[in-house]
């Protein structure tokens, strides 16, 4: 429980970054992300969830 509670700390830090720090850059990124098309989203989603399952993998078995 501990280890989920630490990724959902780090998962908070890393998105609050972009906009701390660059606001207009963020707003941006986010206007262009929603103009994608709906399968684009569903690839980059899946990259990302298997990206993260891969390196928690690597992580618990490694």
């Amino acid at each position: 429980m501990d280890a989920i509670l630490l990724g959902f700390a780090l998962l908070l830090v890393f998105e609050g970054l972009g906009p701390l720090l660059a606001p207009r850059l963020w707003q941006q990124l986010l206007a262009q992300i929603s103009q994608l098309d709906p399968q684009q989203l569903r690839r980059l989603g899946g990259c990302l969830v298997v990206s993260g399952v891969v390196i928690l993998w690597m992580k618990l078995h490694g």
